[in-house]
């Protein structure tokens, strides 16, 4: 087994089978703190998720800009401004992103 999925597996195993241990019962009177739970844990995830593929996305975006402004300097403004208003529209998804999370915390 590769050094890969071994520490895939391990990640993964930690993440399942920890959740028993904080397994409690609820409280009377609060029977929508499963939900409450529930809106916390998809909202981080959401909020996760927007940022990890945004910062890819602006990454992947900066880094062609940049290879084809090193091939030909002279195109450097003609790239420059698509780019920025790329990394603007991406950036824009994870505050998307981060709004729909702050309803989902209020819904419930």
């Amino acid at each position: 087994m590769s050094k890969k999925n071994l520490s895939l597996a391990a990640a993964a195993a930690t993440t399942l089978l920890t959740s028993s241990a904080f397994a409690q019962e609820a409280a009377a009177g609060s029977a929508s703190s499963g939900g409450q739970a529930m809106a916390a844990l998809g909202a981080g995830l959401a909020v996760g998720l927007a940022v990890l593929g945004g910062g890819l996305g602006q990454g992947r975006a900066a880094a062609a800009a940049l290879e084809g402004i090193s091939r030909n300097p002279g195109a450097a403004p003609r790239i420059q401004t698509p780019m920025i208003l790329g990394l603007a529209l991406i950036e824009s998804l994870v505050l998307f992103a981060f709004f729909i999370a702050f309803l989902l915390q209020g819904k419930v």
